[in-house]
């Protein structure tokens, strides 16, 4: 059977068939061009940090892009990586910081920070600094990492046992890291200080590979605009937790923590929106009701993650107020040395008055 020559009407398209793609899309007719629109990209950066050069071009309706999955880091300037724990094939690594002048004999306080992103992102990278401040100050720090879901599908749960695990791991290699493993510091923000604030419940914890907490318990918290609620009251709420209220009240720290928790010092800023500040108002004013020491140091006009670049100036000097006050709590509490800052540094008219110290 010889081949049928085709329609002159649709000879057209036979012949745009035989053009490159390119040339395609430019003579293509209008009504063959879809839901698509003309768009202009002026120079905007690409998600490789690539510039983009500027053209006029049909790009077809756009489809849902995954977020780019963080790297983990496998080492961070100024730390030693150490593998902490193993799970299946996975291995996770905390990043360690030692002062100057380090000696392992010293059993030195040790702060630990844990990295916030709503158990879904974030990495060490963003928690180092606080472990650098430690070392600057002339304790050992830790960035750990853990599990979050987008680089390791995981559940809240499974953040939680990590940070625990974390904290014993330090505990159980104290000798070698320099570090006294009863004047540990566990400090997080957003759900950083959510799985930091479980480092300091004894109770068995929410997540099915669970280490156990550590033992001691910490000596004190640090909490910057933190998850404590996480029922629908909070952040996450069912919805986060696979539409199960008793997961979510499972992982709720003010409902699964004992009447007595270490001193503690939060710092929220009264207009987040993603966290509740009323979540820590209400988790202050539980601490302080069991005779616990809870102090509440609170920013006008910004939002969550109140310190970051995004607040500019504002943000830079809530950042230095942290520090400040961060650096006064502990040398009250007898974890690190007093220095001139510290010693004339006077608290800000939104830091709480405080309960007596747990004995």
């Amino acid at each position: 059977m010889s081949a049928m020559n085709p329609p002159l009407f649709l000879l057209p398209y036979v012949l745009l068939t035989l053009l490159p793609a390119g040339a395609q899309q430019q003579v293509m007719p209008s009504s063959e061009q879809g839901s698509g629109s003309m768009t202009v990209d002026s120079g905007a950066k690409s998600s490789m940090g690539d510039q983009v050069v500027a053209s006029a071009s049909f790009t077809p309706a756009p489809l849902a892009t995954p977020t780019p999955v963080e790297k983990t880091p496998l080492s961070l300037p100024g730390s030693t990586p150490f593998v902490f724990r193993k799970i299946g094939e996975t291995e996770l690594l905390l990043h360690v910081t030692k002062p100057a002048g380090w000696k392992a004999s010293e059993k030195l306080p040790c702060l630990i920070s844990f990295f916030g992103g709503g158990w879904v992102n974030g990495t060490p990278s963003h928690s180092i600094e606080w472990a650098r401040w430690a070392a600057e100050h002339g304790i050992v720090g830790v960035a750990p990492d853990y599990r979050t879901r987008s680089r390791f599908n995981s559940q809240p749960e499974d953040s939680v046992s990590d940070a625990r695990a974390a904290v014993r791991w330090v505990q159980e290699h104290a000798s070698e890291l320099g570090v006294d493993p009863s004047r540990i510091i566990c400090s997080g923000g957003s759900a950083g200080g959510h799985v930091a604030a479980w480092t300091a419940i004894p109770a068995k914890g929410p997540g099915v590979d669970d280490p156990g907490a550590p033992s001691p318990l910490p000596v004190a918290l640090i909490l910057f605009n933190p998850v404590t609620d996480t029922k629908d009251s909070g952040y996450g709420g069912t919805k986060r937790f696979g539409g199960s209220s008793h997961r979510a009240l499972a992982c709720s720290v003010p409902d699964q923590m004992p009447a007595k928790m270490p001193p503690t010092i939060i710092f929220h800023a009264k207009a987040d929106k993603t966290v509740p500040f009323k979540n820590s108002t209400d988790f202050r004013d539980k601490l302080v009701a069991t005779g616990n020491r809870c102090e509440l140091v609170s920013f006008e006009g910004l939002g969550h993650s109140y310190y970051s670049t995004k607040y500019g100036a504002e943000g830079a000097a809530a950042k230095v107020t942290t520090k400040q006050e961060m650096e006064r709590f502990l040398v009250i509490l007898g974890l690190l040395q007093a220095t001139s800052s510290s010693t004339n540094s006077t608290p800000v008219p939104s830091v709480s008055p405080s309960s007596p110290t747990n004995k």
